[in-house]
């Protein structure tokens, strides 16, 4: 544990600090120059309660640990009596950032997004509800949000928790005026926690709030549509209700950009961070926030992802760590050069589970997806569930931050095509295949790209999937024709293209008529030299479902999976991919247990890997190491391949040189490992 002499002496010896941060020389990375992309890429975090007295304290804890990218919680907005009246807690945050600065480091501070508490309501004369009961969100029967002690677990016995309507003109000015004070204290951002409709508590999952004066109100003015009358909740088939769902989105990537606005309008450095728990899946439809939508508005996101797989490290199966990474990649995709930061849970006090390991195989899987680091106690944003285990992954991500945060650019990818609006309108449907085919080239190790609407006009690779995308727009059409007629090869699964982006069904199918697919072919690989694929029974779909079972079980014995599995695995790669003429420049022989994300870091070829072999939730949370995984690059690329181990130091493996490829072995990945070829 280094002093703050040490850690100000360490800074002279062996980086130096610059605007953007240190720069790290290493083996085999040498010559790396200073940050290349903003402090919020290369954040290792630790969340703490902020008052004036224990400033001090959290940023000397702070140097101590390795943190870099400090989590403050005072929470002006979510209290009532600080909403009243904010002046004592932005002295605090003043405090925090200029102590932070002081020896070069960064904080934020949490804010609640809609919600808002009063303690001991009965025992004080003012509350939100009592002064504003119009202000809160209700459900269509007029319920309103309003909610007692051990609702959630940090509202506590006695107290009042609303969730106030963004669309309230004299509370969302008041909040603006909030987030330009907060911004004057010279903090480096605001962290917006859970920005949702309320639709997470109990007995609100389906109400598809909120239904107060205020929302209707700015709905009929967009739509012309009443709320309360004129669609059927739930029924995705009524075009009106699907109104209400793109309008429930926009209200909320709307409200955190204009956060975002008034920040940046007082502290221009400040960044714009929102806490999301809902992913790639429907929770994000359910409750408005979408990462795809708030990433092309916001500065950072930071995921408390969680759906219905295991939420904690320690409860993950196999399976729940491939959807995991799928999810992860997704994000990454979504955001660009913008960070993606995962308010992730290691261990909660399961039996006979060493949190240690749990935090150990959380950070491996994030490093490798290329995503930021939060440690955290229990399920809590705060404190650590292994002090010194932290203090030791931290200080080694610090070493070789510019490895795993650098951008990562595609080489030769199999393209995988996110549709934001099927999986708004036909979630199941799009995201089991989704899913799947992200799985089966996962497990397959070929290099992938997922591609989304924003990022398609940039995409190179030579085959692009179509994953049941149904829903799309007409410029997506366009570009989709415009690449295949400029040779990129498409392959068409499921009902793709047979709506447009608002979900209604188009007469015809539009990329049927510009490929000349035949809709009563079963399976069709265009003519003799074969331009597209179409695969209407959906292999995504199949693969993902059928994975549940046969995949836990083999990956918890370390033995190869079922025949079905690789029978699915081989048709699709060999009968589809290789059919198409793909050819892959970066290879890697291992089992579908390991992961492998293969792209570009500073002009060289690297690939992340993560290993799940043998972890079993709530019992063992140590891999079967991976051995002998073959790695193989052109020799175009470079002649001297690298390996850094998780939590490892850097060495040279020894190469072969064949046909103008060279190749290497990694003797052993426990939980993960790069490498990388110069």
């Amino acid at each position: 544990m280094l002093s703050r002499r040490e850690f100000l002496q360490a800074q002279m010896i062996g980086f130096t600090w610059v605007l953007t941060g240190p720069r790290h020389l290493f083996g085999g990375q040498a010559g790396r120059s200073a940050r290349p992309l903003s402090w919020t890429n290369y954040v290792r975090i630790s969340g703490n309660s902020l008052r004036l007295d224990r400033v001090d304290q959290i940023v000397k804890e702070a140097t101590e640990t390795h943190v870099f990218g400090i989590e403050t919680d005072n929470d002006i907005e979510g209290r009532y009596e600080s909403f009243l009246d904010p002046h004592e807690k932005l002295a605090a945050i003043k405090a925090v950032a200029d102590n932070a600065h002081a020896v070069g480091n960064y904080a934020f501070v949490y804010v609640a997004g809609f919600e808002c508490i009063t303690a001991n309501v009965a025992k004080v004369q003012h509350s939100l509800y009592k002064d504003h009961p119009d202000w809160v969100q209700r459900k269509i029967s007029g319920e309103p949000a309003l909610f007692g002690g051990g609702t959630a677990f940090w509202i506590h016995a006695g107290d009042e928790d609303v969730w106030v309507s963004p669309y309230v003109p004299e509370w969302r000015k008041i909040y603006m005026e909030h987030v330009r004070q907060i911004a004057a204290t010279g903090i480096d951002g605001i962290y917006v926690d859970i920005p949702y409709w309320m639709t997470h508590f109990t007995g609100w999952e389906t109400t598809w709030a909120s239904f107060d004066k205020y929302t209707v109100a700015a709905f009929k003015s967009r739509t012309g549509l009443d709320a309360r009358k004129d669609l059927e909740l739930g029924d995705f088939s009524d075009p009106n209700f699907r109104r209400w769902v793109d309008f429930r989105i926009a209200s909320i990537t709307e409200f955190m950009e204009e956060v975002g606005d008034n920040m940046k309008s007082v502290n221009p450095r400040a960044v714009t961070i929102a806490e999301i728990y809902p992913g790639i899946e429907f929770s994000a439809v359910r409750v408005g926030s979408d990462v795809y939508e708030l990433y092309d508005m916001i500065d950072v996101i930071a995921h408390e992802y969680n759906w219905e797989g295991g939420h904690r490290a320690a409860g993950k199966t196999p399976l729940d760590w491939l959807h995991w990474m799928i999810g992860m990649y997704s994000f990454r995709a979504f955001a660009g050069e913008k960070p993606t930061w995962m308010l992730s849970y290691s261990w909660d006090g399961e039996k006979g589970i060493s949190p240690g390991e749990e935090m150990q195989n959380l950070f491996a899987s994030q490093l490798a997806a290329g995503t930021n680091c939060w440690d955290v106690k229990g399920h809590v944003m705060s404190g650590s569930n292994d002090i010194a285990m932290r203090t030791e992954i931290f200080g080694w991500i610090a070493q070789y931050e510019q490895v795993f945060y650098n951008a990562r650019t595609a080489i030769h990818p199999v393209g995988v095509y996110f549709s934001p609006r099927t999986r708004n309108y036909f979630c199941e449907e799009f995201l089991d295949s989704y899913l799947g085919l992200m799985a089966l080239l996962m497990h397959s190790h070929r290099e992938f790209e997922i591609v989304t609407p924003r990022s398609l006009k940039n995409f190179r690779g030579t085959v692009l999937v179509l994953p049941d995308a149904r829903c799309l727009s007409d410029r997506e059409l366009a570009a989709f024709e415009g690449y295949a007629k400029s040779g990129g090869k498409l392959i068409v699964i499921g009902q793709s293209g047979n709506c447009d982006d608002t979900g209604k069904a188009r007469g015809s199918n539009p990329l049927h008529q510009f490929l000349g697919i035949r809709n009563a072919a079963r399976k069709s690989m265009g003519a003799a030299s074969p331009k597209y694929a179409y695969l209407p029974d959906c292999p995504g779909q199949a693969y993902w479902r059928a994975l549940s079972s046969e995949f836990i079980e083999a990956a918890a014995r370390g033995v190869a999976e079922g025949q079905s599995f690789q029978s699915l695995r081989h048709e699709f790669d060999t009968g589809v991919i290789q059919a198409l003429g793909f050819s892959a420049p970066v290879q890697v022989e291992a089992s579908p247990f390991l992961t492998a994300q293969i792209a570009r870091v500073d002009g060289k070829v690297h690939i992340f890997f993560a290993n799940f072999k043998g972890l079993q939730a709530l019992k063992i949370s140590k891999q079967i190491p991976e051995q002998n995984v073959g790695i193989s690059f052109s020799t175009s690329a470079g002649s001297r391949i690298f390996l850094l181990p998780f939590l490892g130091t850097v060495r040279e493996l020894p190469v072969q040189y064949k046909g103008g490829r060279v190749r290497a072995v990694i003797p052993e990945i426990e939980r993960g490992a790069t490498v990388w070829l110069e």
